[in-house]
């Protein structure tokens, strides 16, 4: 299930903004700021808590891992450890602490070396998959975005067909691509 299929209450300015930057096709980026990030996690984690299902707390930690890593990996870790512990302390007290949690990991906001991490992350899912030519192009890609030569969403929409070639559906459902990168170009584009 995407991330806009949840079926979470969330404010339209922002799910606007969201399918706005994916509909221009052709553009070399379009992007949306990092307070319209936030706003998006925060309610999409309103709307699971208004469902007050853990299934539904799950889903949203699995598919938020990388965006939450981009703005703080020990915070991405005591909110996994939140969630684990839903058998141990009552839900609405997990939702309470997932929530002060959240809002202290997306204070921090990401930098180039925690996305330069986060990709490096997402490349281990296909590693052993590239060949020795593959790899030099996908490290040649994160220097390039390291020394700014390129942006973050020129580097996840080069990733965004590789998830697809390799049919991995958790990687498809993160948040972080939808987000932050640049929609692919349209079939025409070229011409």
């Amino acid at each position: 299930m995407g991330f806009l299929e949840f079926g979470f209450l969330c404010n339209n300015t922002v799910i606007s903004k969201v399918k706005e930057k994916h509909s221009y096709l052709g553009m070399k980026e379009h992007q949306i700021s990092e307070d319209d990030v936030v706003q998006f996690v925060h309610e999409q984690f309103n709307g699971v808590k208004q469902t007050k299902k853990i299934k539904n707390l799950v889903n949203f930690q699995a598919m938020n891992k990388y965006m939450l890593m981009s703005h703080d990996q020990v915070e991405l870790k005591n909110l996994g450890n939140i969630v684990a512990s839903y058998k141990k302390i009552p839900f609405l007290e997990i939702l309470d602490y997932y929530d002060l949690h959240l809002k202290k990991a997306l204070k921090n906001p990401p930098t180039i070396k925690k996305h330069s991490n986060v990709i490096l992350h997402i490349f281990g899912y296909f590693s052993n998959d590239f060949n020795v030519h593959e790899k030099k192009i996908f490290f040649d890609l994160l220097e390039k975005y390291r020394e700014e030569k390129i942006s973050l969403g020129d580097v996840l929409a080069e990733i965004n067909p590789i998830i697809f070639r390799f049919n991995n559906t958790y990687l498809a459902s993160q948040t972080y691509f939808l987000l932050y990168s640049n929609p692919p170009p349209g079939i025409f584009s070229h011409l």
